[in-house]
């Protein structure tokens, strides 16, 4: 894992949490691949083990990543599916209808959208 700041903004383990979960969506954790130790983890970061084990569960708990008896954690098969129905739902109900109220806001049309995100990375 790479370097992480921690913010004030939400516990320690639910960004842990979300680090994991983003590096597994940019495809860095394949399904298969093991995690780092909770043992690892806590001293790479300086974290308390209970933080990561914490983080580790809530991912186990969705079906994430799998404990292995004496082997480890493991990215699921079926983890970047889940990852991305979940995550296109919580952005369709979550964070569309902020950005549609700002584009309404603005006034901007679908037309000065797309010739905007053109320059940006967008379709072309």
């Amino acid at each position: 894992m790479t370097a992480i700041q921690w913010s004030d903004g939400a516990p320690i383990y639910r960004q842990l949490k979300e680090r994991v979960i983003a590096m597994m969506l940019d495809g860095e954790l394949k399904p298969g691949d093991a995690l780092p130790s909770v043992r690892q983890v806590a001293a790479d970061y300086q974290l308390n083990p209970i933080t990561v084990s914490r983080a580790y569960q809530e991912l186990a708990d969705e079906a994430l990543i799998e404990k292995r008896r004496g082997l480890g954690m493991y990215v699921t098969e079926e983890a970047a599916r889940k990852l991305l129905v979940n995550e296109r739902e919580r952005f369709l109900t979550e964070e569309w209808p902020l950005v549609l109220e700002r584009i309404t806001r603005l006034g901007l049309s679908p037309q000065e959208l797309l010739v905007a995100g053109q320059g940006k990375g967008g379709e072309k």
